[in-house]
Order: structure tokens, then sequence, then C-alpha cells
């Protein structure tokens, strides 16, 4: 029943993987070591979050489809997902915020501040879902599940624009020279490992 709805939430895994998708192109001389040490404090605050997001996303994953399940229980799973999902966009947000812009990069105070801004209102939209679970009437599942319903088609529409315009804006930010600092970072190549081990068909039945 709430299929759309972990369809929609996944959608947010999708922007950490554009801050922790760093690949390493080699070549020339390395980038800059200020816009390294930069792209350092923005990464390590990476794997933590990502793993928060990802543990969000699979337990709303792993309830979405049993419609046998105590609303009570179901509200809780959902509210607890939404509030990890919350703080895990801010704490990114957070990371870009005291980073501040990457040195060296032409329009670098504006690509970090729309960043931040996408991943802050990010965290937002998820802390205004959780109100919004909290409020539903558990006492009739019926009523429950319509409710759901309503929260299923707000994240999908308000959560899936912010999610896309974040990873735009991460896009932006990752370009060029700070896309080979943060190719750099061991935090970022962890984050980066677990996506691509995620990704790939072994690891997703079903």
């Amino acid at each position: 029943m709430n299929k759309k709805l972990a369809a929609a939430l996944s959608g947010g895994a999708v922007l950490v993987m554009a801050l922790s998708g760093c690949s390493s192109s080699g070549g020339d001389k390395g980038p800059d070591p200020k816009l390294v040490a930069w792209a350092k404090s923005v990464c390590d605050a990476v794997p933590a979050q990502d793993t928060k997001i990802k543990a969000a996303n699979a337990s709303i994953a792993a309830i979405a489809t049993n419609s046998n399940l105590p609303p009570k229980s179901a509200q809780k799973t959902y509210s607890q997902a939404f509030q990890d999902m919350a703080d895990g966009y801010k704490a990114l947000a957070e990371a870009l915020d005291s980073a501040g812009a990457p040195p060296g990069i032409d329009d670098g105070t504006k690509r970090q501040q729309d960043a931040a801004k996408n991943l802050a209102g990010l965290s937002a939209s998820y802390a205004a879902l959780k109100k919004k679970v909290d409020g539903l009437d558990t006492s009739d599942q019926g009523k429950f599940a319509q409710g759901l319903k309503g929260v299923a088609a707000t994240q999908t529409k308000e959560v899936g624009k912010q999610s896309d315009s974040g990873t735009e804006a991460l896009k932006r930010l990752e370009e060029g020279d700070v896309k080979k600092a943060m190719a750099e970072q061991a935090s970022c190549k962890k984050a980066a490992a677990s996506e691509s081990a995620s990704a790939s068909p072994a690891s997703s039945a079903g």
C-alpha cells in the first residue's frame, strides 16, 4: 500500500550519492592543498549521515508493503525514519556551511551556498513529514492508510522536487577541481564504495 512512499524516499539517498560519488581522474597535478583541506572537512561529515539516511530508507522499505502492520508500529517507524532523514540532511548542510566556500574556485561561494540551502530545505521537508505522520489517526487502520496516502502524495511532489534541485546543486558544487579534491578523501571514497555496493544487483534482491 505504501510502495509509492518507499519509492519517493529513496530519492533522498541519491543526494548523498552525489555528495559522495567521488572518483579520481588522476593525470595532472593535484588540486590546491587549501581546497583539499576544504574537501576533507565536507567529506568527513558524509559517511555517518549516509549510513543514517540509508538506514531510514531501509526501515521504510521494509514496512512499505506490509499492510498488516498495526498503525501505531508503522507510525513509529515512519516518524523515526523521517526524523533521521531530517537530521542527516541538516548535518550535511551544516558541514557545508561551516566549511564555507571552496577556496580558489570561481563562483565557489554561490555553489556552496546553493548546495547547503538545498540540503537544509530537504531537512525541513522531512521534519514536516514527520509532523504529518505523527498527527495521523492510528485508531483505525483504514483512516491511517488514507492519511499515509496523503503523506505519500506530498512526499513524491515536494521532497522529489527538493531532491532533484539538491542533486543539481551538489553536482555544480563538485565540478572541476572540487571533485578532484574530494576524490582524494578517504571518507568520500568510503561513502562512494558503500553506494556502489548497495547499488549492485547482488545486494538488491527483490
